[in-house]
Order: C-alpha cells, then structure tokens, then sequence
C-alpha cells in the first residue's frame, strides 16, 4: 500500500492511497473461507459448499466491503500520523474508469486543511465587562412578588382597583363564550374601567371590546378568539362578574423570611434587601460574562486574520447531512457558519497554546455547585457531602450530561483566561440600563 500527498495550495490537498493484491487478498479469503463455513445453500450440506461457488455468490461484496475498510482505516492512520489538521472530512474524488473486476486499485481523496494563524491577545481598545448592579427599585419590587407569592386571596363583592375579576363575557352575534381572569389593571380603556369600578359579583356589565385590553393578542386570549379577528372587533361585550378577588401580599416578618429562604437565614428587612440583592447580583453575573464571552468573539473573529477552504467545505456540506444540498443552499449554509467556523479554530488555538484543560475534579465541582444552585430553589441549603457527590456521580454518568458539563467548564475556563490576559474595562449599570444597551 502506498499513500501519498500534493498539496494544491496551503489550503486545500488530495490524497492518494494506492492498495494492491496482496494488501487485501489473505484478509478476502480468510472472510470467504468462514462464509463458506456457514453459508446455507440448497444442496449442499453445511460447511460442503464448494469453494468456487462462495466465491462466485460472495466474493465480489466481500472484496469490496473488506477493501473499504482497509482504505478508511489507512487513510484515517495516515492523517493521524502526519497530525494533518483537517476541515470537515476527506472528500472522495469520483474516477469515472473505475473497475473492481482489476486487481490494484487507487482512490483519491480531496483534504480540506485548517489554516495557518496567530491570534492577538493585545487589543489596544479595551473590551467592555459589564457588571450588572441591583437597583432599589429592583430589590422592592422582588420584594412585592414574594409578598404576592406568600399572600392569601381573599374574596370580595365590590370591583376595586388591584382587584381580580372571575367572569365570562359573551356576545352570541360573535359566537364568543369565554371564561377569562383578570386584574382591574390590566383594563385599558377609561370608560370601560369606570364601568367595572363598583360592579357587584353576579352583576352583568356591558365593556366595549375597542381598548379593553393593552393589545390585539391579549384581548383574543380574553375572548377566546383568532388574534386577527381580535385586531378588528368593535362590539358590546356582556361581562359576567363570577368571582372578585382581593390579592393581599403577606406580612414582611419572620415567617415570610423562613418560608422563602429557609428557616433563620434571612432575619430582618434590612437583611432581606441584602440577600435579594446580592441573589441577583450573582445571577447577573453570569449574564454579564456572557456577554463579555460574546464581545471577546466578535473581537477575536474581526482581528484574526485568515481565510478558509470555501470551495471545499461547501462541498463537504453538500453531502454531510441526511439530505444533499444544493450548491445555492450548501453556499447558504457556509455563509451562515462561515463565523462561527473561524471562532472554533481560534478558539482551538488558544486552548492548546495555552493547555487550558478540563479535569474530572472541574466537572465533579460545577455539577455539584449546579445541584446546589438548584437544591436551593426549593429551600435545599445544606444537602451533606456525600449525599451531593452521590448526586454529581449519577448525573455524570450520563454521557451527554457529562460531554455538556464540561463544554461548559471549558467555556469558564476560557471566560477566566480571557479575564486575565485581555484588555478589559468595568462598567457597573442597573440591569435595565444593561438590558437597553446590550440587547437594542
């Protein structure tokens, strides 16, 4: 057997492997030798058949399965050996005078091959890190969720402003029937609110569906209708008034602290507000850094120069999927993953010119750091030991759990480089003043 390789440019190569007789001819008939062991063929006795005849029936799928897997696993050693850095994978180049009837054979392969590059660390203009704060307002209307989390609903007979109305409106010309709760609040229109001020439960009031809720899709949602339909109803609506209902939010105490932290973590208002805001501080945290992971790839991708075997890997994603492209949707696809390509290869570099490494003790310490977390939600804060790395091992040995927990950690340990040898400036901000600037 012999394997050779041209280069077309630094981009792009064929490979050659040439296989002979005697590369594939001991393994060919060993396969047809045990073929004719076990081979069923009427009118011959098992383990009887003549030889000439498994040839004739077998050989030549025998030949052919047995030399594919003599060329993949060549070509697959050979590129290891020669540590070729490939895009995708070997492209077979079609031979039209091709014949499995010869007794040597050749095969071509088209190589898509990474490209040489430097990545620059030292970015002059700084790379913003933003650090997302709690503001007061934040922390006070947390507050107000966990009260109407923890309060108690208490029925009443007079619509009041805040108040939450049970009730079904009708209108038999529209065909809508529909039972629909909602808050004195969340009615837009002024007249129809006036309207609903005051009503008693088991009373029927008359709402003009025109502005009686902020949008199209709330009030079809109301109604029970299509959002088109809703776009354009002007009629009378008959409420139904069944149920009135006053939301009272439940005492800032001690009860309200231990039911949502866990008994004695949380013992005043003022430590409260600390705990809220410091929770989602951490949280925005990782919000932050993500977006800080996102700009370092903008950057890396606009300052890394280097091109790619274009021609070859929309080739390559022509044939790779389920369903072959087209060349106008296999140029497509490129464009689309041209970006995130190049990131992959940079990103590549960096992790092995830097030995950033993901190790066991990585993945068992953010598996159990993630159960914590989650533990935590449902009042969980001191799980034992050993009861956690219990935990952590079961999750682990899932292997698609486990490839996407350390996917992860490497992402993190990316995260902490970047932080360490970049250019970064902080710039603290409410999480509405992030959420505005970032995400317009």
């Amino acid at each position: 057997m012999n394997i050779t390789l041209e280069n077309k440019d630094a981009l792009n190569a064929v490979v050659k492997v040439d296989i002979a007789k005697e590369d594939y001819s001991d393994i060919v008939e060993k396969v047809l030798n045990n073929y004719r062991k076990t081979a069923n063929i009427p009118g011959f006795r098992k383990g009887k058949v003549p030889k000439g005849l498994v040839k004739k029936q077998y050989g030549q799928s025998v030949l052919v399965d047995e030399v594919n897997k003599l060329l993949q696993e060549s070509l697959n050693n050979y590129l290891t050996e020669e540590k070729l850095d490939i895009l995708g994978n070997p492209l077979p180049k079609p031979q039209d005078n091709f014949n499995w009837e010869d007794d040597d054979y050749s095969f071509e392969f088209e190589l898509g091959l990474a490209p040489e590059f430097e990545v620059n660390l030292d970015n002059k203009k700084p790379i913003t890190h933003y650090v997302i704060t709690a503001d007061d307002e934040m922390v006070d209307n947390q507050i107000k969720m966990i009260q109407k989390q923890y309060g108690k609903i208490v029925a009443q007979d007079e619509v009041k402003e805040g108040y939450t109305i049970e009730g079904t409106f009708h209108n038999p010309e529209e065909e809508i029937e529909q039972n629909a709760s909602f808050t004195v609040d969340e009615i837009e229109g002024k007249n129809n609110k006036k309207k609903l001020i005051g009503a008693k439960t088991g009373e029927q009031v008359t709402l003009k569906s025109s502005k009686l809720f902020k949008d199209a899709a709330t009030l079809a949602s109301k109604l029970g209708i299509e959002e088109d339909k809703a776009k354009d109803l002007k009629v009378d609506l008959t409420l139904a008034i069944n149920e009135v209902n006053e939301h009272v939010p439940a005492e800032l105490n001690q009860e309200l602290f231990d039911k949502y932290f866990g008994e004695g973590e949380v013992n005043s208002e003022e430590e409260l507000k600390e705990r809220i805001k410091a929770d989602s501080e951490k949280t925005f945290a990782q919000q932050g850094d993500q977006q800080l992971l996102n700009d370092v790839t903008e950057y890396l991708v606009e300052n890394t120069s280097f091109d790619l075997p274009a021609e070859f890997l929309q080739k390559w994603l022509k044939v790779q999927g389920e369903k072959e492209l087209t060349d106008e949707e296999a140029k497509e696809e490129y464009e689309k993953s041209e970006k995130g390509l190049k990131y992959q290869l940079i990103e590549g570099k960096i992790i092995n010119q830097n030995d950033l490494q993901v190790q066991a003790e990585d993945l068992k310490a953010m598996t159990k750091e993630r159960i914590k977390m989650q533990m935590a939600q449902f009042g969980q804060t001191d799980l034992p030991e050993e009861q956690l790395d219990d935990i952590a091992n079961r999750v682990l040995s899932n292997q698609d759990e486990a490839k996407k927990i350390a996917e992860q950690a490497m992402s993190q340990k990316l995260l902490d480089f970047y932080k360490e040898k970049l250019n970064l400036k902080e710039e603290k901000l409410s999480y509405k003043a992030f959420i505005d600037k970032v995400y317009k």
